[in-house]
């Protein structure tokens, strides 16, 4: 069984075609004087939020035309996308912590910012995520057990990236914004109207490779989204200590527009995206979405957040949790009753439960394979390395045996 959302794929846009995906007359194009314009945070930030903490929903000229066509049905896929999502992900968390991955690394927190920003591409489009993407990688058709392979060790991907236009995770930190950027070019060479994608993290923006990206992207005028997912945390260092204006503003030293969303806003997150990939689409370049959210858990599951930051920031977050805000606006609006939200607990169980089934029955990772693929004809030191790590675990089996 493969879990799918309900929340409709768009088609595919026939080229030459103006109109955006909403059908909506596009707006928002003259770059960072009008994008953006919403409600000012103190230090003058422009926010761009549809709903509150709250659940209320809030007009905004510049982006409603984005998500006037959104009913009450694709609502209620959205949120069942975050839910299912958030329940992935803990099972993910659970089996790393059973021993089943060796690694995970958490969305908790930031299912808005994803849910949204993925829900607004086309099938034609492209996507380009590090290695937190996991709503997306749903929004994409990807299968959420395909994404736990490379965490157990057992593969480097786990899914084609050309059968969903969704690439395989990236490790290294901000390198596939310059992928992303000349697969953009590629499109523009080609003729085609789909447009890219690129996720990363705030920490990622400190990255030479993120500025050469936005550089190259503006001079050749690339259809290609950067968004960014500012979680506050780079590992253990705060924004206060990567950067000295908010981090959309960055794009306007390239020559592009660049916009901060409330990422634990799903219907901003939708609506901000769809204006950024609908102008790139027209020939009119890329643009830098700052998607304010939090991440609620660990960096990584070998990450301990409680030494760097205080509970009462997490706690203050948890009240703009994405799926409450959402759940509240469905309850007001009664867009969605109980039966709907207990069948949905039903569904999300299932999923919990396929997925740990899916991983136990994956086969033990090769230990040794790291030895093997470090230099090409072998090296001493590699060798040695090898053997005393093959006498290390040798030293388990025998303390079991003496057992």
């Amino acid at each position: 069984m493969t879990v799918e959302s309900t929340a409709a794929r768009k088609p595919r846009r026939s080229a030459g075609s103006k109109t955006g995906t909403t059908g909506a007359k596009a707006t928002g194009t003259t770059g960072t004087k009008r994008a953006g314009r919403a409600a000012a945070k103190g230090d003058g930030t422009q926010l761009v939020q549809l709903l509150t903490p709250e659940g209320k929903r809030v007009k905004n000229a510049e982006f409603d035309p984005y998500v006037a066509g959104v009913t009450p049905e694709e609502l209620r896929g959205l949120y069942r996308d975050m839910v299912l999502t958030r329940r992935f992900d803990a099972e993910a968390t659970s089996l790393q912590r059973q021993g089943e991955l060796g690694l995970w690394a958490s969305l908790l927190g930031q299912e808005a910012a994803q849910i949204g920003s993925g829900r607004a591409t086309r099938e034609d489009d492209y996507v380009f995520p590090t290695y937190r993407e996991h709503g997306v990688a749903w929004c994409r058709g990807v299968d959420p057990t395909n994404l736990l392979g490379m965490f157990r060790g057992v593969n480097n991907g786990g899914w084609d990236p050309s059968s969903n236009n969704f690439h395989l995770y990236t490790i290294v930190i901000g390198s596939q914004t310059l992928h992303a950027t000349g697969y953009a070019m590629g499109i523009t060479m080609d003729g085609a109207d789909s447009a890219v994608l690129a996720y990363f993290g705030d920490g990622a923006s400190s990255q030479g490779d993120v500025m050469e990206a936005f550089n190259y992207a503006a001079v050749y005028n690339a259809p290609v989204i950067f968004f960014c997912q500012n979680n506050q945390w780079a590992i253990s260092e705060s924004n206060e200590k990567q950067t000295r204006v908010p981090l959309y503003r960055r794009a306007e030293g390239f020559g592009f527009p660049g916009v901060r969303v409330d990422g634990n806003d799903v219907l901003a997150s939708l609506a901000v995206t769809r204006w950024a990939l609908e102008r790139a689409r027209r020939g009119e370049g890329p643009a830098l979405i700052e998607a304010y959210t939090y991440r609620m858990g660990a960096h990584t599951t070998s990450d301990d957040p409680s030494r760097y930051r205080h509970d009462d920031e997490r706690v203050a977050w948890e009240a703009k949790d994405p799926i409450l805000r959402l759940r509240r606006h469905l309850e007001a609006a009664h867009h969605a009753d109980e039966g709907f939200f207990a069948e949905l607990e039903t569904e999300s169980e299932a999923l919990g439960k396929r997925v740990r089934e899916v991983v136990r029955a994956m086969p033990d990772p090769d230990r040794f394979a790291l030895f093997e693929h470090a230099y090409a004809d072998g090296h001493a030191l590699v060798d040695e390395e090898r053997a005393q790590f093959a006498a290390y675990q040798a030293s388990f089996a025998d303390a079991e045996g003496g057992n």
